[in-house]
């Protein structure tokens, strides 16, 4: 039951010294403060990295070729080698774990690779499948994506990002239906694309990519059955580590390489990463959590010690409390009240400023675009609770050693003293 009496008599001991309570409540308001900020601040930069990470499909590996390491029966070491078009149907029809399998051309990248009239650009120009779309996503912001017609047709059409827009088109022409010469060949504009990831596994800007359909690229360049790196997805109930080695041994026995041969096959494997990072933000939060319960607890100390100070002062009036009958169990619950009430106030403070602050931050940054890795600083309702529990705890915990010390004076003893 509410007791008016109990917290007006509360707050009335508080206001007689405003300085001692408004410093003792500042170390449990700067704990809470700064565990809100850091807390805040991690989850901040968890969301700009991961999403730059989570639009790809997680279970998803990128493979290229490198130059051989070690001798293998008759070639040297150093050998320059290439994946084949015989590669992906040998892929395709014998490795029931992989999902979705898509290789990948690259395009001439030196000087102006891309000319319309009198406008010309350098872009990444890549010939990929339909179902390179579905391991690295990218929405249509105009247009459609290239598909299975287009490859099975062999159409010279093409997908060109947001910065290929702006640099060979006028502010308000529509590209879709015009022509680029990309490296000597006309192509349609079916589409243009956002990516919805930073990374680039081919390098380079993703803003400033061109994507045409493999089988154009191929017969268009004369690149035969080159194939220069493929990325594929592994099925679900399938580690995409375990497909990425079993793949690693297909292509080393299909080509000569040695099987000790670690350097011959480039790889980047998605799921691994995702874990590493989603480690690493755990990692940042338990160290969040160390440092500010650490910061709170000093606080918590410092609330207990005036306590204790209080109590000295208030031993007299104790003393008479007792002698009047009020029972230890009353003056644990007003001390203990007291103490909750101090900190859970300023808890509360540092935790709504804490949570205003990174609104401001929030919203200064959306300002700045969708290219930060430092995006959306956040607590979610589980934090706020965990941190107003640990508030109660604490005052409670603060209260209690000061609580004891005055219920063990004896009531004759406390009266008397001076």
């Amino acid at each position: 039951m509410f007791d008016l009496d109990l917290w007006s008599e509360i707050v009335s001991a508080l206001k007689k010294n405003r300085l001692r309570s408004f410093m003792t409540a500042f170390g449990v308001f700067w704990g809470i403060f700064m565990l809100i900020i850091m807390s805040g601040a991690g989850k901040a930069l968890e969301n700009g990295v991961l999403d730059g990470v989570r639009a790809f499909a997680t279970n998803s590996a990128f493979f290229w070729t490198e130059r051989t390491s070690v001798p293998y029966e008759g070639f040297q070491r150093g050998r320059r080698w290439n994946y084949e078009t015989s590669d992906i149907d040998y892929i395709r029809d014998n490795v029931k774990e992989v999902e979705y399998l898509s290789p990948r051309l690259f395009g001439n990248q030196a000087g102006n690779n891309t000319i319309r009239g009198e406008r010309t650009g350098s872009f990444n120009v890549y010939g990929d499948y339909p179902d390179y779309f579905k391991i690295d996503r990218w929405t249509p912001v105009q247009g459609r994506l290239i598909n299975d017609i287009d490859m099975l047709q062999e159409r010279k059409v093409c997908n060109i990002g947001e910065r290929v827009v702006e640099v060979m088109f006028g502010k308000d022409e529509n590209p879709i239906g015009q022509y680029l010469k990309i490296s000597g060949v006309y192509f349609q504009v079916v589409g243009v694309i956002h990516a919805e990831t930073r990374i680039n596994i081919g390098g380079g800007k993703k803003e400033e990519t061109i994507i045409i359909p493999f089988s154009t690229m191929r017969k268009a360049y004369n690149y035969g059955n080159r194939v220069y790196f493929f990325s594929v997805t592994s099925k679900p109930g399938t580690k995409v580590s375990d497909l990425e080695d079993k793949l690693k041994n297909i292509l080393k026995e299909r080509h000569k390489i040695a099987p000790e041969d670690q350097q011959a096959i480039g790889s980047f494997n998605i799921e691994k990463e995702f874990l590493k990072f989603n480690a690493l933000f755990l990692g940042i939060q338990v160290l969040t959590w160390i440092v500010g319960i650490g910061t709170l607890l000093a606080g918590v100390i410092g609330v207990s010690n005036i306590m204790l100070v209080i109590i000295k002062e208030r031993t007299q009036e104790i003393g008479i409390q007792r002698a009047i009958g009020a029972t230890p169990g009353t003056i644990i619950k007003h001390i203990v009240a007291e103490s909750v009430f101090l900190t859970v106030m300023a808890g509360y403070i540092g935790l709504s400023l804490g949570v205003g602050v990174l609104e401001i931050l929030n919203r200064i940054l959306q300002a700045g675009g969708d290219k930060l890795f430092f995006r959306n600083p956040e607590i979610n309702l589980t934090m706020a609770l965990s941190a107003l529990a640990v508030l109660v705890v604490a005052g409670i915990i603060a209260g209690l050693i000061p609580a004891k010390r005055a219920v063990s004076i004896k009531p004759i003893d406390a009266i008397r003293d001076e």
